[in-house]
Order: C-alpha cells, then sequence, then structure tokens
C-alpha cells in the first residue's frame, strides 16, 4: 500500500533507508521470490509476514484445497525465513448455516497447524471489517476471532488484531488487544478513516500502542496503510510509535 509508485521489488531499498529493519506484504505466488530474498538480503531486512491463503475456509467443497494452499504457504515461508501468515476465512455463504461455516474454519486451521507448528510458522486469523472494505467476508468480530483461535488451541494458530479494521467494525481498541493479547500473533496499524498512517484520523495512535506494549506484547506492528501524501512520510509517522 506504500510506495505505489515504484515497481514490487524496488520498495525494499526507501525502507531500508529509513531505518526498518523487518517488512511484510500481502501474496507471494505473483512474486519472484528469487529476487525477493537478494533484495531482503542486500538490505539487511526480515521478511515477517505474508498472506497464506487464497480459497475460502468458508466452503465445505473447498476447505481442503484451502489447508493444502496454507501447507505450501508454510514450506515458502519457511524456505523465507518468514514467521507469520495471514489467513483469511473467505467471505459468508447464505446456503450453509453460520455456525457450520465456524466449525468449517476450526476444521480448516487445526488440519493446517502441525504443519505451521513443524516449521516454527505462525498462523494468524484475520477479522476484516464489512462495513467499508470488505462486504461479505464471514469473519468480522475480534471475539468470534479469539474464540475461533482459542478452539483450535494450537501454539501454531493466533489472531492477526487489525486495530483500523476492528475500528470500522466495533472500536475498543485498547481494551480487546489487553485482554487477549497472549492470543495475539500479529497488529496492523492504520487510522481512521481513510486508512492512511497514524496521525491522519480519529484514533489516538501513541496511548493505544503504549498500552499494547504495557500488556506484555512483544510482536511486530505491520504498517497496513497508505499515504495521505508522501510514502517517506507515512513511513516516519508509523516509526515514531515505537520512540
Amino acid at each position: 500500500m506504500l510506495y505505489t509508485d515504484r515497481a514490487f521489488i524496488n520498495r525494499f531499498e526507501p525502507v531500508a533507508d529509513l531505518g526498518v529493519d523487518a517488512v511484510e506484504f500481502w501474496t507471494w505466488r505473483d512474486k519472484d521470490l528469487d529476487a525477493v530474498e537478494r533484495e531482503l538480503d542486500a538490505h539487511g531486512l526480515d521478511l515477517v509476514g505474508m498472506v497464506g491463503t487464497e480459497g475460502p475456509l468458508t466452503d465445505p467443497e473447498r476447505v481442503d484445497e484451502t489447508v493444502a494452499e496454507i501447507e505450501r504457504s508454510v514450506e515458502v515461508a519457511a524456505d523465507l525465513g518468514c514467521p507469520t501468515l495471514f489467513v483469511l476465512t473467505g467471505d459468508e455463504r447464505d446456503d450453509i448455516p453460520r455456525e457450520r461455516q465456524r466449525e468449517l474454519v476450526v476444521e480448516g486451521l487445526t488440519a493446517a497447524a502441525p504443519a505451521a507448528k513443524a516449521a516454527g510458522v505462525t498462523l494468524v486469523l484475520e477479522p476484516l471489517n464489512t462495513a467499508v472494505d470488505h462486504p461479505g467476508y464471514f469473519l468480522e468480530a475480534a471475539a468470534e476471532g479469539f474464540d475461533i483461535v482459542r478452539t483450535v488451541d494450537s501454539p501454531a494458530v493466533e489472531l492477526l488484531y487489525d486495530v483500523y479494521h476492528q475500528q470500522v467494525t466495533e472500536g475498543n481498541i485498547i481494551e480487546t488487544v489487553t485482554e487477549n493479547v497472549e492470543e495475539v500473533g500479529h497488529i496492523h496499524v492504520a487510522d481512521v478513516p481513510g486508512r492512511c498512517e497514524p496521525g491522519t484520523g480519529e484514533l489516538n495512535y501513541p496511548n493505544i500502542v503504549e498500552a499494547i506494549d504495557d500488556a506484555g506484547y512483544e510482536d511486530y506492528f505491520g504498517f497496513e496503510f497508505r499515504a495521505e501524501e508522501d510514502s517517506d512520510e507515512a513511513v516516519r509517522a508509523g516509526l515514531s510509535l515505537g520512540k
């Protein structure tokens, strides 16, 4: 979402020049992974997250295919030294009871968890907002996401808490994260409205980050935002939260 004026492979250098030491991206399937590795090595960057699913976990006819996709993504992540895969549920089905779809998500994550655990990769399940960005998506509420993670009950399955999506959906960011911090494996940040860098919207990010840090969160905050104007300035705004 940043440096979109550059080809993907040319986006590593500018963030490294600003002092960033870790990056993430969405799908790996359209990437030249050898070139990605070269850029990571050249600029001293760690790859810490990428999307692990394409198909839905809510479709009983495709859940096995989706599990196989996750397992393949685990192999790719392990080869790249990437510790985290973002897992999406897919959209809600009108023709299948919601409880059955939840069971399918649990079954799919349970099936994929052993491969992830063996590879040292964590699958992080992501709730998304349906009001603005992802109408029809199955998993919207953080509470349901945490409940699914606890039902799977694997150290290789946690939640990706996206502050932007959850502010759009329900708010109550600090209490939700701090009360469930042991199940949070990754966090995405962006401001609301607009999904731009922290400081451009309504969220008090210094307070949010301080509370999450104080609760014991030790993993990454991913900058999943677009630049209001300039990508360098947007990255600097994100980095300032850690000071």
